[in-house]
């Protein structure tokens, strides 16, 4: 298991409109990517529709596994774990990473292209991803340029093509908020 427990507190309302904790434990859905060395993703919770429905005690729409991507018209959070590369990450082959992204239900999502990829794990969804560094630090790498963000920093992703390295000796914590988008006909 990965660095420090996460925990998640759910609130609702109870018979009588009263606000209430639904429930408080760690997430439900925790998953490693990757195999041994893998990312470990912590899926806190999804919504399926914008506006979000607000009700009196209903819990997390129900999902199997870890998907990348927002639903359609919703929202997703989760945290992640990033632990230090490897060697072996440099090395994967565009079908490799490709079976990466495919435990995540994003194949598709994948650009390794070949030896010319800046990271293996170089990736682009159609959503807009408030990434959160909350531990540690990591490189945001683009296709023309990368940065270290470190814990405190906010990185706001609006369906770019980008990696995530971390080139540091530690777990880089991490927590996504990502919200369903459309790319503009030029961008598509």
């Amino acid at each position: 298991m990965p660095t420090a427990p996460l925990r998640r507190i759910v609130t609702g309302h109870d018979a009588q409109g009263e606000a209430v904790i639904q429930s408080d434990a760690p997430p439900p859905r925790i998953h490693q990517v990757g195999g041994e060395g893998g990312a470990w993703f912590y899926e806190v919770w999804n919504t399926r529709a914008t506006p979000a429905p607000i009700d009196a005690a209903s819990g997390e729409p129900a999902e199997g596994g870890v998907v990348l991507a927002p639903p359609a018209n919703g929202t997703r959070i989760r945290v992640v774990d990033f632990p230090p590369e490897t060697a072996q990450t440099a090395s994967l082959t565009a079908e490799q990473a490709r079976a990466h992204f495919a435990e995540i239900g994003a194949a598709d999502a994948s650009r390794h292209t070949g030896a010319a990829t800046r990271h293996a794990f170089m990736h682009r969804t159609q959503s807009i991803d408030y990434g959160i560094i909350l531990d540690g630090e990591i490189v945001l790498i683009m296709d023309k340029g990368e940065t270290t963000v470190r814990a405190g920093d906010i990185v706001v992703q609006r369906g770019t093509n980008h990696g995530w390295a971390n080139r540091s000796d530690r777990v880089c914590r991490v927590a996504f908020v990502l919200i369903d988008g459309l790319f503009s006909p030029e961008l598509a």
